[in-house]
């Protein structure tokens, strides 16, 4: 079946066609174009070798010419020597050879007119089947990428079943066409480890936006500050508010301001999406569904601002209060999973406190949160985010890093006294954990593996019923200088699947045994007590430097184990 595109193709060539043969020049001459026929019609009247159908299959140019000048000479010859009578006969026939001329004449012009009606007919023809072809295929696409919205936009973001088209849909690079209000701005020099964004409206009761950019600042050291920016997204539609707040904010952090530390924008109304009449999911009222949209708006442009300003984004909420030394928490953090794929990590369960993201997804989360703003609260949109780039689990560190202090909701100023008890304002400094592989010689179960006690993230190992002699190895990449260990079985829930007779070694001389890595002398440091084990200046009691570290059972138990951490200091 034919296109639209060649059928408009080839009328357009049937009309070059058509204009190449009006310029071609005519049979017999220019003054007389149409003269052909009546050569043909009276050639029994010459006297000429040449009948008609002769002279039409010699009909080019000269042929035709030469016969009509012949038809002529013996026309004339003819007159000349005929009686007065047949004078009579030779008139009346040239009468009517010019009134046969004329009537031709007359129907060449109409033939010329006709194929210049047709050129401009088959002209405006193909320019309407173009422009209806360009009409068919936008439509196509439009609807096209309306159903896979539909398709994409349903509740149920299932990320098997969504992950390619969202990844097709939304592999932006490119960010939003906002253009923001530079409240307090000064630029930067150089690119930064941590942007720390805040989006902040005006709330009925309360306002904590000004002790959340304190705590910031003033739990962080002076190094630190030089690895962080704040970025604070005055988001409310009034103009008054934010003036105010503004003041507020460049009287207490002007010396924040002028070193890069802190900027202050605003994306402006006009560049929101609608607002109202949106659809009403899980039965919320109408100014509630409103609320929520318009904040995850909020935090789309203000994602889509911070994309450029460092390697790492954190989000918060503008009732916050921070651990002190967060940050150096957050580089060991992700230090210690490097090589290991992740979207999103956790340092707060509250919420969207507390998420960190690399900021070359950014523009992708902007989107994302802009695509489906009507659908569902901010917190809910960044799970599916993170389970449709194929994070399954939440990572998340203990203890927290974030607290929120805020009595009363920017929401209708309604009480909300949410607060994280895993929230340490000044915690025990991290562990260094270097990077190890790890191995064990007990029954794992189900998916509790042994990586999963060595890392910061809220998880455990937990094995069946160990024997005498099992082990649980970790043998680190290179030769390290420990200060401090210490290791924590069992949990709250379970308080029974403790270790209760083990021990803990430390090795050096490396061998490989069944192509597996193991150390072939051990000193002890000490035993395990009520499940748990810890020991310091270890580096002061080991005359060599620690190839493996082994947890030893030294008697068969009943119950399970569960290690729940495995933390080592280097000095």
């Amino acid at each position: 079946m034919c296109s639209v595109d060649q059928l408009a193709l080839t009328l357009l060539l049937l009309i070059l066609l058509c204009m190449a043969r009006k310029f071609t020049p005519a049979f017999v001459s220019n003054q007389q174009p149409g003269l052909t026929g009546l050569i043909i019609y009276y050639m029994p009247f010459t006297h000429g070798t040449d009948d008609p159908v002769s002279l039409k299959m010699k009909s080019n140019g000269s042929d035709i010419k030469d016969a009509f000048g012949s038809f002529h000479f013996h026309l004339y010859q003819h007159f000349l020597h005929r009686t007065d009578c047949d004078n009579f006969f030779l008139k009346e026939r040239m009468l009517k050879f010019h009134q046969v001329k004329h009537i031709f004449d007359i129907l060449d012009k109409m033939r010329c007119l006709r194929k210049r009606s047709t050129v401009s007919f088959l002209g405006v023809l193909v320019i309407f089947l173009l422009f209806m072809n360009l009409y068919i295929e936008d439509s196509y696409v439009m609807e096209g990428d309306k159903q896979i919205l539909r398709e994409t936009s349903t509740h149920q973001l299932s990320p098997e079943h969504y992950m390619h088209t969202f990844k097709d849909l939304s592999n932006f690079s490119g960010a939003l066409n906002v253009t923001y209000r530079y409240l307090a701005v000064m630029p930067l020099q150089r690119k930064r480890f941590l942007t720390i964004g805040l989006s902040s409206v005006r709330r009925k009761k309360g306002s904590y936006l000004l002790e959340t950019i304190k705590s910031i600042f003033e739990q962080s050291s002076y190094e630190e500050l030089k690895e962080i920016s704040v970025v604070v997204h005055l988001a409310d539609f009034n103009s008054s508010w934010r003036e105010v707040m503004l003041q507020d904010i460049t009287q207490k952090f002007a010396h924040h301001i002028i070193a890069g530390r802190l900027m202050v924008i605003h994306a402006p109304e006009e560049y929101y999406p609608i607002l109202s009449g949106l659809k009403r999911n899980y039965n919320d009222p109408e100014d509630r569904v409103r609320f929520r949209s318009k904040q995850n708006v909020d935090y789309a442009f203000l994602l889509n601002f911070c994309a450029n300003i460092s390697y790492y984004y954190i989000m918060l909420e503008d009732d916050v209060r921070c651990s002190k030394n967060f940050l150096t928490a957050i580089k060991k953090v992700i230090a210690s999973l490097e090589g290991t794929y992740w979207v999103t990590l956790e340092f707060s369960k509250l919420g969207y406190i507390g998420k960190l993201y690399h900021s070359h997804d950014l523009p992708r989360l902007a989107h994302f949160l802009l695509m489906f703003y009507q659908e569902m609260p901010c917190d809910w949109l960044l799970t599916h985010f993170r389970s449709l780039l194929a994070q399954k689990n939440v990572i998340r560190f203990k203890p927290s890093l974030f607290q929120h202090m805020g009595y009363y909701s920017s929401y209708k100023g309604t009480e909300n006294k949410l607060k994280d008890d895993d929230f340490e304002e000044e915690p025990f400094e991290l562990p260094d954990n270097p990077p190890a592989s790890l191995y064990t010689n007990m029954s794992v179960f189900e998916n509790y593996d042994a990586s999963k006690a060595y890392s910061s993230v809220d998880d455990y190992f937990w094995g069946k019923p160990p024997s005498t002699g099992d082990v649980f190895v970790i043998i680190f990449e290179k030769p390290i200088v420990i200060k401090r260990i210490k290791v924590n079985t069992g949990t709250e829930d379970r308080q029974n699947d403790i270790l209760h007779h083990g021990a803990l070694d430390v090795g050096e001389n490396i061998r490989y045994f069944k192509q597996n890595r193991q150390c072939i002398t051990y000193i002890r440091l000490g035993e395990f007590r009520d499940g748990n084990f810890e020991v310091s200046d270890v580096n002061q009691k080991i005359p060599f430097d620690i190839h493996c570290m082994r947890i030893y059972v030294t008697k068969t138990q009943k119950e399970w184990l569960i290690i729940r951490s495995i933390s080592i200091w280097t000095s």
